[in-house]
């Protein structure tokens, strides 16, 4: 039997049956195309053995003017910068007590746990709180264990909540019965702001109600604590904004810092910030022309009421002058369409910015009007806060049901995985759906949960020079493309920072482990 020389589509196609599908893939799992012909992906090893608190949705790389090479990171209990592999908290600060206002108390001889009485705390369960010149307790607690950082274990009542108590190296130390002091009456507490969620919890999420259960894109009522916790950010120079979603607006000094000490200040509490200066965003931006861009912020007239469609600008080149006037080109302006801001992506020539059911172009004019915006659609989905990704002037994003790009024109990206993804989804946590550019290969990932996942397990990529798509599963939680450093950098569940596309095998084990990959052709014609 002579030999037949077999060629196949690129790309997975799970849309067709095997047999219509012949002489292509139908599934894989750790696989790209480059060239039309499949590959496995690149490895991955940690950046850093160390690992910080929380799950990481949000990544920021840049470099100082002192040649730092920083990477920002978001969880949902923390902000870090790392620098060096060593992870910095610069968590803001929510509020500072006066000296003696909190107290301690035992709750029993040969337990951990201490009840700590603070009137009007304002904490949540598993908010973090910083203790100083606190005295001994008179035994175990001394006061080298209780100055020093603690996560809030129960929340008794608004005036009170317990601890753990352990010493310096993380060890839980238990009260004995020498320990019946209250600390004394200088004990400050430094309160971080509050944590928010790692998950979407069904009735507070954005859209919920199935999309569902209700209307697509309604907005559950609230709090910054029972939400999943999105970080936006961007830099103002070498200094950084960031903004958890529906919180307030925060900057961070580079230069003025020593990491491991200082942390990021409220934007209005910067020094020379004006009255206007907003104090809750859904989204933080910065423009070429270096306007910081709010969206989803309070407007000048109501300080610290949240329209979730108004977008306001800052004044050229600062971040403290907020007040429109006819001398500045700081303003606002408020989309009519949809019920709120989800997503702004900046690509090279403007600003796109999505609500819940139309996207929009924001473009620097300059003065008078400094901003433009200019409806596009009143009919798109975006699935979630991280949807999109631009890629030069396009924008690629994951609708409720598609695919989508826009490069001036909305275009619906035809997709051979569609029902493989949509009818497989966990759409309760479609919030967690990020898209991630690896330019290196003209690629555009999407990473999800799957149906019985609650969280992401999956991804799908879209090489869109080649026009294909690959499937497959992996748990990463963010990304970020190359740029200052040499490869993307992502992270997982754990609170691990990977660099990928490095080496060949999986670097989360020690030592490192062969990537389980594979393809997996459709039916095949050789008669």
């Amino acid at each position: 039997m002579p030999l037949t020389k077999l060629q196949f589509k690129p790309g997975i196609n799970k849309e067709n049956t095997s047999y219509s599908n012949e002489g292509g893939w139908r599934d894989s799992d750790k696989i790209r195309f480059r060239f039309g012909v499949p590959e496995k992906i690149g490895g991955w090893i940690k950046n850093t053995n160390e690992t910080f608190l929380g799950t990481c949705r949000a990544l920021k790389t840049w470099v100082t003017l002192a040649g730092l090479e920083l990477i920002g990171a978001g969880t949902h209990l923390k902000y870090y910068i790392n620098r060096g592999g060593s992870y910095n908290d610069i968590t803001p600060l929510r509020s500072t007590t006066a000296a003696g206002d909190v107290t301690f108390a035992r709750v029993g001889v040969g337990d951990a746990t201490i009840t700590v009485t603070d009137t009007g705390h304002g904490a949540v369960q598993n908010d973090f709180v910083t203790f100083s010149d606190a005295a001994s307790l008179g035994g175990n607690i001394t006061a080298a264990v209780l100055n020093q950082e603690y996560q809030i274990a129960t929340i008794v009542n608004a005036n009170s909540y317990t601890i753990e108590a352990k010493d310096t190296s993380g060890s839980t130390v238990t009260a004995a019965s020498g320990d019946t002091g209250n600390g004394g009456s200088s004990t400050v507490g430094k309160y971080q702001i509050n944590v928010g969620l790692d998950s979407t919890v069904f009735g507070t999420g954005w859209g919920t109600g199935t999309w569902g259960r209700s209307t697509w894109g309604s907005d559950g009522e609230r709090t910054l604590s029972d939400i999943m916790r999105l970080w936006s950010h961007d830099n103002f120079g070498e200094d950084l904004l960031i903004n958890p979603r529906d919180g307030s607006i925060y900057y961070w000094d580079s230069s003025a810092d020593t990491l491991g000490s200082s942390r990021a200040t409220e934007l209005k509490d910067v020094s020379g910030a004006d009255s206007t200066t907003p104090t809750i965003a859904k989204q933080v931006m910065v423009d070429p022309n270096v306007h910081v861009i709010v969206f989803g912020c309070d407007p000048e007239s109501a300080i610290g009421t949240q329209d979730p469609l108004l977008i306001r600008f800052s004044d050229q080149g600062t971040v403290t002058t907020w007040q429109s006037l006819a001398t500045n080109s700081a303003g606002d302006l408020r989309i009519t369409s949809g019920s709120e801001i989800v997503q702004a992506v900046k690509t090279r020539q403007q600003i796109i910015v999505f609500t819940d059911v139309s996207l929009h172009t924001l473009q620097f004019l300059g003065p008078p009007f400094t901003f433009g915006l200019n409806l596009v659609s009143e009919n798109i989905t975006i699935m979630g806060p991280n949807a999109a990704k631009s890629v030069d002037d396009f924008v690629f994003w994951m609708g409720a049901e598609d695919f989508y790009a826009y490069d001036g024109r909305i275009q619906k990206i035809p997709c051979t995985v569609q029902s493989y993804i949509f009818d497989d989804f966990n759409l309760e946590q479609k919030e967690k759906v990020f898209a991630a550019l690896n330019s290196s290969y003209n690629e555009v990932w999407w990473f999800y949960p799957s149906g019985d996942a609650t969280e992401i397990d999956r991804y799908v990529i879209y090489n869109y020079a080649e026009k294909s798509w690959a499937v497959g599963t992996l748990s990463r939680t963010a990304w970020i493309d190359r740029g200052i450093f040499d490869y993307p950098l992502a992270t997982d569940s754990s609170g691990v920072l990977y660099a990928h596309e490095n080496g060949l095998n999986d670097g989360s084990t020690s030592p490192s482990s062969a990537i389980n990959a594979h393809i997996e052709s459709s039916q095949i014609d050789i008669g």
